[in-house]
């Protein structure tokens, strides 16, 4: 298995990436959907080396040799390990992409990809198929998402903007979640935070089940003929809009839900 281990600026050329594992601490990254032949290009880095890894089945691991999948997110070790690395792939690849406090761009991957990131913003553009992005306070933003999206974070906050999701399905604790949405009629959207308010806009036609639920937090809906709800530690705003083939949920415990009306 060819190895190499990464000091200063550096670029190489794989002949067949078909799943990558990527995981670095400070800096920038960018996972690219190419054409052309897989790269790796390094054009700053600091203390310690990267270590990058290329079997003979299509496998490319670049990381720090301490830093783990798993461990991503409970990473506590001092100090700054700064690193800026481009890598293109096929939109077919396979990827994980992980990172502490670094910022993230992964642009035209059309199959699977794992995102997670403990402070690190997040840019997921153009990605379809499945995705899943776990963050502690990371941001992630998705831009033209088509496919599936499962979003978890603790207090990040999760930015949808013209998406055309299979599935989205977001959770968070305290985060915010904006959505601007183009729902397919096979699309299903579920949306769940305890303290983070959560904003929804949707074409002025739509054909979709709407329900917004909350404890103790206001509910507003740009959309007339959705019947409303309350009682004492439960409200409700709900309805079909359209022909009703999509889904639409959005619950929160004390923060607020709002449904807006694209006219254009």
């Amino acid at each position: 298995m060819p190895k190499w281990t990464i000091e200063k600026p550096q670029k190489l050329t794989f002949d067949k990436v078909s799943v990558l594992s990527v995981r670095i601490v400070a800096g920038r990254l960018a996972v690219l959907a190419s054409d052309g032949p897989p790269t790796l290009e390094v054009s700053d880095i600091g203390t310690p080396p990267l270590l990058v890894e290329h079997d003979e089945t299509g496998r490319l691991t670049v990381a720090y040799k301490d830093l783990t999948w798993d461990g991503i997110l409970g990473w506590l070790r001092p100090g700054r390990r700064d690193t800026t690395l481009t890598l293109t792939v096929p939109s077919d690849c396979t990827v994980q992409a992980g990172v502490i406090s670094a910022s993230a761009v992964v642009a035209g991957l059309e199959k699977r990809t794992n995102v997670k990131s403990v402070s690190g913003e997040i840019v997921l553009d153009g990605v379809s198929g499945e995705i899943e992005a776990e963050t502690v306070s990371g941001t992630v933003e998705s831009r033209g998402l088509a496919g599936d999206l499962s979003f978890t974070s603790v207090a990040g906050e999760l930015t949808v903007a013209g998406g055309t999701p299979r599935r989205l399905r977001a959770n968070t604790v305290s985060g915010r979640i904006t959505a601007d949405l183009e729902l397919p009629p096979t699309g299903h959207v579920t949306l769940h935070s305890v303290s983070g308010t959560i904003l929804v806009r949707l074409p002025r036609s739509v054909d979709t089940d709407v329900t917004l639920r909350s404890t103790s937090g206001r509910l507003h809906s740009a959309f007339s003929g959705l019947d409303n709800s309350s009682r004492p530690g439960a409200k409700s705003v709900s309805g079909r809009l359209g022909g009703g083939m999509a889904s639409l949920s959005a619950t929160t415990v004390s923060a607020d839900v709002t449904l807006l009306r694209r006219d254009q």
